[in-house]
């Protein structure tokens, strides 16, 4: 069914070549509303600059800070991020969050960034009621639809299956989910994002899931590592399983995190950490990127913007002694293989 993408990378505007992405950012939204269904209707206050600071400490004070709904936002912020040199965008809002992939289509075409659209559900608070009702090979089926056919029936199709959320403990509407995921990956030769609940055994018990239904471990990426694991020693473990350990939060500098204890690491930790992963022989098992999901993220509301690990992160990777060629295995040939059908 997938022969005609084999070894390329679907987008919302149709299949380039690996050579065309650029740089990638592995793991963003470009549209999303993180509130579920029922709150949606919420409004908070305007988000002005004497709030930026009380924001940063707790983002999930204020309901307005919680969607990025405004297309004319996405090309602005776009325009930016292909202005300084960004090539492709992996878009993970899935099912739940207020997908929009007709509006991806758009502001593809208008900036000239490639696009890449995520296909799943996110955690179980998010789910449609349907999902209760469906078995796991019914779920696999819309997963496969959305990246063969398109999503939502919008004929814009997916490049990849996630991000995949789970909570901890997993719910057991997650678990058939992730088991659903792992058959579609199976089927379409699709990479699998996975959200993993904020604990550390998470990870592993995804990874078990995974091997369970038979799918291949190296065409799963891990997302937000640095608020699961704080050591590097289950981090290279991880990698020794075949997962693509990915660094998602670059630019999310704070350690007041509201809705979990967990300690945030700062940029530096994080490139250390790197560091250390590619010392131990696993440079082709990472991939980096900015998770940017509410507005003061956004360089409209005062936030670091897409462009923010290649006009900060990198510099400071190349001060502390990466290579260029480091570098170019984080940001263009691992999301590469990663995006492109098997």
């Amino acid at each position: 069914m997938m022969e005609g993408l084999k070894g390329r990378i679907q987008t919302v505007r149709g299949a380039i070549e690996p050579g065309e992405l650029g740089f990638v950012l592995s793991h963003e939204h470009l549209f999303i509303n993180l509130l579920p269904e029922a709150f949606r209707s919420a409004r908070g206050e305007p988000i002005i600059m004497e709030k930026l600071g009380s924001l940063r400490r707790n983002w999930a004070s204020n309901v307005e800070n919680l969607s990025l709904e405004s297309e004319e936002d996405a090309v602005y912020e776009m325009g930016v991020f292909k202005r300084m040199g960004g090539g492709t965008l992996v878009e993970q809002t899935v099912c739940g969050l207020l997908q929009n992939p007709q509006a991806l289509a758009r502001v593809s075409e208008r900036t000239g960034v490639n696009i890449v659209a995520g296909t799943g559900l996110y955690s179980h608070q998010y789910h449609p009621p349907e999902i209760a009702e469906l078995d796991e090979s019914r779920i696999a089926e819309r997963f496969v639809r959305e990246i063969t056919e398109g999503i939502e029936g919008t004929g814009v199709r997916a490049g990849i299956i996630g991000e995949i959320g789970l909570s901890w403990p997993v719910h057991p509407d997650e678990e058939r989910v992730l088991r659903a995921a792992v058959r579609a990956q199976r089927e379409t030769g699709a990479s699998l994002s996975i959200h993993p609940g904020k604990h550390h055994e998470a990870p592993r018990h995804a990874v078990e899931v995974i091997l369970q239904e038979k799918g291949d471990p190296e065409r799963c990426i891990m997302c937000h590592i640095e608020r699961t694991y704080f050591d590097i020693e289950p981090m290279v473990a991880l990698a020794e399983t075949g997962c693509c350990l990915e660094f998602d939060l670059f630019g999310q500098e704070y350690s007041y995190f509201p809705t979990a204890p967990i300690d945030m690491p700062n940029d530096a930790v994080r490139i250390n950490f790197i560091m250390k992963l590619i010392d131990a022989g696993h440079l082709e098992r990472i991939l980096v990127s900015q998770d940017i999901c509410r507005k003061i993220h956004l360089t409209r509301f005062g936030g670091e913007g897409y462009y923010y690990l290649m006009e900060y992160v990198l510099p400071m990777m190349r001060r502390k002694g990466m290579s260029d060629h480091e570098i170019d295995a984080l940001t263009r040939g691992n999301p590469a293989r990663m995006l492109a059908f098997l």
